[in-house]
């Protein structure tokens, strides 16, 4: 499997300790930065994981800012992206399951650092279920090509 992964300035150090935790995993991580504590602009960072989510170029994306709100509402702006904010397992497992998601964001500020790794795991692991959920992530993609 092949990720991208991006932050911003609040997200850093956690996007970084994700890599630590990915490596050696057998998932291969292309970072898109920002690669410093610097103050920069979370949806530049959303834009340029989604884009290569958007394009085919990863399998899945990471996004880590304070919160993991805006990093969600930028990267679902991008054609092809479905992004969830997972604060717990449960979440990270039901956007893969019931909404197939392609984008995991997540809180540097707001979520526990000792259940991230789970978070990670658990949105790279779940397939997603089909069946029922398949015509309302087929109705979330109709939304997109008609708005």
């Amino acid at each position: 499997m092949k990720i991208a992964i991006g932050s911003d300035h609040a997200g850093f150090e956690v996007k970084e300790w994700i890599k630590e935790q990915l490596a050696g995993s057998g998932v291969e991580v292309e970072d898109v930065g920002t690669h410093s504590e610097a103050s920069v602009d979370y949806p530049d960072f959303a834009a340029a994981v989604g884009e290569k989510v958007g394009h085919g170029q990863v399998d899945r994306g990471i996004l880590v800012c304070g919160s993991g709100i805006g990093m969600a509402m930028a990267a679902n702006k991008v054609s092809g992206v479905r992004a969830a904010l997972a604060f717990n397992e449960e979440t990270a497992r039901l956007s893969r399951e019931h909404n197939d998601a392609n984008v995991l964001t997540v809180g540097a500020r707001t979520t526990e650092r000792s259940v991230i790794p789970e978070i990670v795991r658990t949105f790279l692991s779940t397939p997603f279920a089909g069946g029922r959920h398949e015509r309302r992530v087929e109705k979330i993609t109709e939304l997109e090509r008609t708005h």
